[in-house]
């Protein structure tokens, strides 16, 4: 019985794992054998890097063509803002697909250690810990931002890309990060509890530098969150719990800033030279309180596994 199982709000009943996976091991140790395929993983990760970058240079191409080209626009708009988001979706079948063609394994694996997404766990994690990370985000909205002026059209825009596009590109970087990144990291050493560490600072240290920021307040928002989601996904055996509380705290970011008329596309182009203060921090401290729920709902059964039949 996994720890989804038992006396637990986040509980999902798992069928049988396939066969490619082994039975009985925690989410991040799918990769894991008698060899550890250091040289395997490095290109995973240097593949899965390569699609980051890729896509979003693909798709922003594609948009700022039809904005300059069709519409007579400029810098930031809508529709590089869809971009963005889309290359980032692009990384879900990017991601199964390297760890189908790389290490074997069934694309539905990528889910969660019971094969398949646990809609279940999903809704669930979505209602008992969504509206305190939407309250503590929309906190750190208080303390008043520089205004530019936006058009209603672009701010419907905007409204319509963060409900559609906006979770797609928050669940991009959990399959991508939080699922194949931290499975080749965890299962480079002999242990389990090791590979966790070691696959939650790796995944979590190279994705908040890839941010851009060096500034001690954003910076450790970063690492706040993306230490956040490796830890839910090992502590849950799934990334469906990662992926709601990530798609709150960039849906509820992308909605505040364009109803505060924020610059949006100064924030995210010039991430090294934003200086953040106390306010960025208050989102970090939900998260960990949301993490410390999550770690003692799972106190007695330990981190879920994959089915043993």
């Amino acid at each position: 019985m996994t720890a989804l199982q038992q006396d637990n709000p986040l509980r999902a009943v798992a069928p049988s794992t396939p066969t490619s996976i082994p039975p009985g091991v925690e989410y991040h140790r799918a990769y894991a054998g008698e060899k550890r395929r250091v040289l395997r993983g490095i290109l995973a990760i240097v593949l899965l890097f390569a699609g980051l970058i890729g896509f979003a240079q693909l798709f922003l191409l594609g948009a700022a063509v039809i904005d300059s080209q069709l519409l007579g626009r400029t810098g930031f708009t809508p529709l590089q803002h869809a971009a963005g988001a889309l290359s980032l979706a692009a990384l879900i079948p990017y991601s199964m697909l390297l760890q189908r063609v790389l290490y074997g394994a069934p694309a539905g694996s990528l889910h969660s250690v019971a094969g398949h997404f646990r809609f279940g766990v999903f809704a669930r994690g979505l209602l008992f810990f969504g509206p305190l990370l939407l309250t503590v985000v929309a906190i750190g909205y208080l303390v008043p931002g520089e205004a530019i002026p936006w058009t209603t059209a672009d701010l419907v825009a905007f409204f319509v890309i963060g409900m559609i596009l906006t979770p797609l590109a928050a669940a991009g970087e959990e399959y991508g990060l939080r699922g194949l990144m931290f499975r080749v990291v965890g299962g480079w050493t002999r242990g389990t509890r090791s590979g966790a560490l070691l696959g939650i600072v790796v995944t979590t240290v190279v994705f908040s530098l890839f941010h851009g920021t060096l500034d001690p307040y954003l910076l450790t928002s970063y690492l706040v969150l993306f230490s956040s989601m490796a830890i839910i996904t090992w502590r849950t055996g799934g990334l469906e719990v990662a992926i709601a509380l990530h798609a709150v705290y960039n849906v509820a970011s992308l909605v505040l800033g364009t109803t505060l008329h924020l610059d949006l596309g100064g924030a995210l182009s010039s991430r090294g030279e934003i200086a953040g203060s106390i306010a960025s921090l208050v989102p970090s401290a939900g998260l960990v309180v949301i993490t410390a729920i999550v770690w003692w709902m799972t106190r007695k059964t330990g981190p879920a596994r994959t089915a043993v039949t």
